[in-house]
């Protein structure tokens, strides 16, 4: 259960971040926002706010979403022959259309739909009940809402609101602005962490941090600030070097030398092998050295964050020149990984959210159809162009892309199953 929990704010914490960052710059460039959603899946709660977005709470508590005017499925609801009811304003125009059996409004206005221009004109038509000797027809405000099936009041989405009205350089923004968001989100958690933890940890010395009571370490004499110079004759120069040796000989002596101010002395220590967390792991009982000041704890923060982009940028490299499956993790991969960091702990849990945030915006980089990345670059063709691909080249592109992903998905998470529960 603790796995479950710890898999879903995991996952949901990235997605609902990513697509914050969607929300916040399309609001910014004038683009209506007709849906934000925590979760997926049959509506629970929904509030539509002053400024036309509906917040909505959804049964399956796995990510979110946004819904743009004008983008991808975000399409009118209306179908002609369908009964809805009108509510009019003071001066008899349409404020809300209400399509759902869920839903009763006072004072409605029932009306068999024949026709509709919810984009441009702003009108729709149709007949009284079951009476087609007249054709009603009524102009609709340009806020006005519209009552979807499953009851989610949301705006309707006129063509100046609409994703495509904006200026290049604002969809351009807004496209970018999910992955940017997930890098935001990494270097705040690194910073978090590094402050948690006390300090950050200085890998390029081979000086040492604390050390720990009734240990190797200090049975052998060694003290917060020494410097190991060698071990076995072997130069030690970094962390690297010293945890290496360390655990490269488990329960055997090892010869240290040691600087401690001016002075250098030699001495012996013999790690022990110990279990931490349900794993095995050798240790002569120091602490790598930390940097503790708040200027320390904010550009060491956003240095860890810069390596493990760093660290995923090579791995998505070798999976390009050597593909592979195996090195490829869909959900059933991130929950193993969420379990197994909810029994390490809520620092490695906080950690585990940033890579997996980092991971999450660099995908999304990828120039590839229905990705932000390929989004992106559709963006740049028309800026070349001096015009966008029309909207049904544009819907197959995506709709391609959208089918591989799936497509890939599928091999992904199958190949998990296979790895982790059949292996």
């Amino acid at each position: 259960m603790k796995g479950v929990l710890t898999f879903i704010i995991v996952f949901s914490v990235v997605v609902i971040f990513h697509e914050f960052g969607h929300f916040f710059f399309a609001r910014r460039a004038g683009i209506l926002v007709r849906e934000f959603s925590i979760g997926m899946g049959p509506k629970i709660f929904g509030h539509q706010s002053k400024d036309g977005t509906a917040y909505t709470l959804r049964l399956l508590p796995i990510g979110g979403y946004v819904r743009m005017a004008g983008v991808g499925e975000d399409e009118t609801e209306l179908t002609r022959g369908m009964p809805v009811t009108l509510v009019l304003d003071d001066t008899g125009k349409v404020s809300k259309i209400n399509t759902s059996k869920k839903v009763q409004l006072a004072n409605g206005i029932p009306l068999m739909v024949e026709s509709f221009d919810l984009e441009k004109e702003l009108l729709i038509a149709g007949y009284a009940s079951a009476d087609e000797s007249e054709l009603l027809r009524y102009e609709v405000l340009h806020d006005a809402s519209i009552i979807e099936q499953d009851g989610t009041e949301v705006r309707i989405a006129p063509v100046d609101v609409q994703f495509q009205s904006a200026k290049l350089s604002q969809r351009m923004l807004t496209n970018f602005a999910g992955p940017m968001n997930n890098f935001i989100l990494a270097v705040l958690v690194f910073i978090l962490v590094a402050f948690m933890q006390g300090g950050v940890a200085v890998t390029d010395t081979n000086g040492i941090g604390q050390v720990m009571n009734d240990s190797p370490a200090q049975a052998a004499g060694l003290k917060e600030g020494d410097k190991i110079l060698s071990i076995d004759g072997e130069k030690i120069s970094s962390w690297e070097d010293l945890t290496g040796a360390i655990l490269a000989q488990p329960d055997e002596s090892l010869d240290l030398e040691v600087q401690r101010g001016q002075q250098t002395f030699k001495t012996e220590v013999t790690p022990e092998t110990t279990t931490v967390d349900g794993q095995k792991t050798v240790r002569i009982g120091i602490q790598v050295p930390m940097k503790t000041g708040i200027v320390d704890k904010v550009v060491g923060g956003a240095q860890q964050a810069l390596a493990n982009s760093l660290t995923i940028f090579k791995a998505f490299g070798d999976l390009i020149m050597k593909p592979n499956l195996d090195k490829l993790g869909g959900p059933v991969a991130i929950f193993q990984m969420s379990s197994q960091a909810a029994q390490q702990g809520p620092t490695t849990v906080l950690v585990f959210i940033a890579i997996l945030s980092m991971n999450l915006g660099i995908i999304n980089l990828f120039p590839f159809p229905a990705l932000d990345g390929g989004k992106l670059v559709l963006n740049i063709v028309e800026a070349i162009r001096k015009k966008p691909l029309s909207v049904e080249k544009e819907g197959l592109l995506n709709l391609i892309g959208f089918g591989l992903l799936m497509l890939l998905m599928i091999l992904v998470t199958w190949n998990d199953i296979q790895r982790f529960f059949f292996q």
